[in-house]
C-alpha cells in the first residue's frame, strides 16, 4: 500500500476540528493510539494499539523530508497485542513508545488527523491513501492544497515521525 503523508506542529486543534468540518469531512472519531517502535536498520517497524480498529503491525518505508512524501506500508492485524509486543521486543528490542489521542476525519481519499501526542504537544497529519489508479503528483497535490486551507506553515512542517521525536 502507498500514501502520500505530510506531518506539521499544530497548536489549534479546535481550529483544525472546524476547518475540517467546513470542509464537510466525515468525523470518525477520537482514537487513543499507543505506537510501540522496535528497533530496525532500515525503515520503520510498529505495533499500533487503537481504541477504534485494535492492534495492527505496521512496517513502513518513507523518506524524511518536510514536503509531502510518499510511504510504503502494510497492515497486519493483530489478535493479542501483548504476545505481539512481547516477541517482536524480545527478537528487535524496542525503539520508543509513542501514545497519541487522535481526532480522525476522512475527505475523500484524505485522512485528516489531528493529533495530542504526549510529551511532544499538538500536530496535524495528511495521508492521501493511493490505490493502484492513484497518480502521485495528483495525491501530493490535494495534500498541499489542504495545508493551504488548514493554515499549516512552511515552518511548522516536519520532516521525521513522531518517533524521532520521542524517547523510552
Amino acid at each position: 500500500m502507498k500514501n502520500i503523508e505530510i506531518k506539521a506542529k499544530y497548536n489549534d486543534l479546535e481550529k483544525g476540528r472546524k476547518i475540517a468540518e467546513s470542509l464537510k469531512a466525515k468525523y470518525v472519531g477520537c482514537d487513543h493510539q499507543v505506537d510501540t517502535y522496535f528497533k530496525t536498520s532500515r525503515g520503520r517497524f510498529k505495533l499500533r494499539e487503537s481504541s477504534i480498529s485494535g492492534a495492527t503491525l505496521i512496517p513502513y518505508q518513507r523518506e524524511n523530508t518536510q514536503s509531502a512524501k510518499s510511504s510504503s506500508y502494510v497492515l497486519f492485524s493483530v489478535t493479542d497485542a501483548l504476545e505481539t509486543k512481547n516477541i517482536f521486543s524480545s527478537i528487535l528490542g524496542i525503539d520508543t513508545v509513542v501514545e497519541k489521542k487522535r481526532h480522525i476525519y476522512l475527505k475523500d481519499n484524505v485522512r485528516i488527523h489531528l493529533d495530542d501526542v504526549k510529551g511532544l504537544g499538538s500536530f496535524f497529519e495528511l495521508e492521501a491513501v493511493c490505490d493502484e489508479n492513484s497518480i502521485i503528483e495528483k495525491e501530493s497535490q490535494k495534500v498541499n492544497e489542504l495545508l493551504e486551507i488548514f493554515q499549516v506553515k512552511k515552518e511548522e512542517l516536519l520532516s521525521g515521525s513522531y518517533k524521532e521525536m520521542s524517547a523510552i
